[in-house]
């Protein structure tokens, strides 16, 4: 296997590399003890393409390979684990619509991404359902007019407080059922929601589709403090047949491709941190 860098691959990472250096290790650890998400970070590694790595060419209009991606979030997270985790996070919302969307749906969902600095969550575990993805209990039924209705909770869910777009798995039917669907919550819904600050430090997102979600208050963590994790709720939120990926049947499926997806990343996070655990200890 050859392991040479190619010329691309070498000025991203001297890119993210004077981004980590000039953004987020000045003052790092006075952000990780004040557990204040830095929006400014991200949105400033939206502005320099560190972000939404999956999305494809057809919309972003050129292609970051899965390795890039990898050796971009090792790079980040040499600055911040956190940082790196958040920002990975988009990708892991988003390769599902990339893999398994209709060019319509990846229009609507992932061109938002590329238009702002927006954030998206990925809503898998529950507090029922950690790694057996089966026993989740949330679940879409279907209406008298085509349309279905989403309830259920989800937990750990990284990007919550701020996310604009949430990709949600889910039952189909019954919440005992085998079947699973993957379906987004689209960026427009969000935004034009209104939104109403909790004194517990969550929110309620009450859509104008119809149906509520509510964001849990902050999860206060020993680590990963500058990546933001919450509880969601989903309470007859409304969804149209054009907000389910693919085929409803298939989520299981489709979130063992997210999760294909995520390892190298999470392995690079863990290079990235202890190639900085070496050189503080130097």
């Amino acid at each position: 296997m050859d392991f040479t860098l190619t010329e691309d691959q070498h000025m991203y990472l001297d890119l993210v590399r004077k981004f980590v250096k000039n953004e987020i290790l000045p003052g790092v650890l006075k952000r990780e003890e004040s557990h204040i998400f830095p929006e400014e970070i991200i949105k400033n590694a939206w502005e320099v393409g560190l972000l939404n790595l999956c999305i494809p060419e057809s919309i972003k209009g050129y292609e970051v390979d899965i390795i890039t991606s990898s050796l971009i979030v090792k790079e980040l997270s040499y600055g911040d684990t956190g940082i790196s985790t958040s920002a990975m996070c988009n990708d892991l919302a988003n390769v599902v619509i990339a893999k398994h969307g209709t060019e319509e749906q990846k229009t609507q969902f992932l061109q938002p991404f590329i238009d702002r600095p927006l954030i998206s969550s990925f809503c898998l575990t529950e507090p029922g359902a950690g790694s057996d993805n089966l026993a989740m209990k949330t679940v879409i039924k279907k209406q008298d007019d085509g349309t279905y209705l989403l309830n259920g909770e989800k937990c750990f869910i990284t990007n919550a407080s701020y996310a604009s777009q949430f990709t949600v798995f889910c039952k189909v039917g019954k919440p005992d059922g085998l079947m699973i669907a993957c379906l987004v919550i689209p960026s427009e819904s969000i935004l034009n929601a209104d939104i109403k600050a909790q004194s517990s430090g969550g929110k309620e997102i009450c859509l104008k589709e119809g149906g509520t979600i509510m964001v849990g208050k902050p999860e206060d963590k020993l680590g990963q403090r500058l990546s933001n994790t919450a509880a969601v709720k989903f309470e007859d939120v409304v969804i149209d047949v054009k907000q389910i990926i693919g085929n409803r049947r298939l989520g299981f499926s489709y979130a063992i491709d997210v999760l294909d997806y995520a390892r190298p990343m999470v392995a690079a996070i863990g290079v990235g941190l202890a190639k900085r655990a070496f050189d503080v200890t130097l």
